[in-house]
């Protein structure tokens, strides 16, 4: 059985409780990688959209008109942007430099936390994005309202059901190994 993890029941893989997958460290690995591949190509898609966007704005004649604070807000939020496309392309970097080296289970892990960070720099990009589009369509006073509520919005989509989720999860006792503080996996 070597190379295998072995549950409560000794059954590898299984916990007492019958939950679990047989499965070893590498199995493990391969399986989220593939899970956070599929999740970095709806993200990717998104970002790149956006930023492709966000750099065509400067060319644009009606650019020379923003204040100054519109192009700061401007210039932040282009470089929110090279950032989320930054980190969420990261983890192909990751996967082609070290493809072979039998660190794919550590590479889950790093790219899984670069991941969250592509996260939160897109939901700033977004944020930034609509109160530049908005000051320029509403008045400067509402605009910070809408984005908030934008933002609220986002926060509830992206993050409450997960939230409600490992708070479901903790109150069962299902919580195990594979997880650590915040949720982040640490034994892929």
């Amino acid at each position: 059985m070597s190379g295998r993890k072995t549950g409560d029941d000794g059954v590898t893989g299984q916990s007492a409780e019958g939950h679990g997958r047989h499965e070893t460290v590498e199995e493990r690995a391969d399986r989220l990688w593939g899970e956070l591949l599929q999740e970095l190509r709806v993200a990717q898609t998104g970002v790149q959209i956006l930023f492709g966007f966000l750099l065509t704005v400067v060319f644009q004649a009606r650019f020379t008109e923003l204040s100054d604070a519109d192009r700061a807000i401007y210039t932040v939020t282009v470089m929110l942007g090279a950032g989320a496309v930054g980190a969420l392309i990261g983890p192909v970097s990751f996967h082609r430099l070290l493809t072979g080296l039998r660190l794919k289970p550590r590479m889950v892990v790093w790219a899984s936390r670069l991941t969250v960070v592509g996260l939160a720099l897109l939901f700033c990009t977004m944020a930034s994005a609509l109160l530049l589009i908005l000051r320029l369509a509403v008045n400067h006073t509402l605009a910070p309202w809408l984005v908030g509520v934008m933002a609220v919005w986002f926060v509830l989509c992206w993050g409450v059901p997960p939230a409600l989720a490992r708070h479901a999860r903790a109150e069962r006792g299902a919580g195990g190994p594979g997880e650590g503080p915040g949720g982040g996996r640490t034994d892929a």
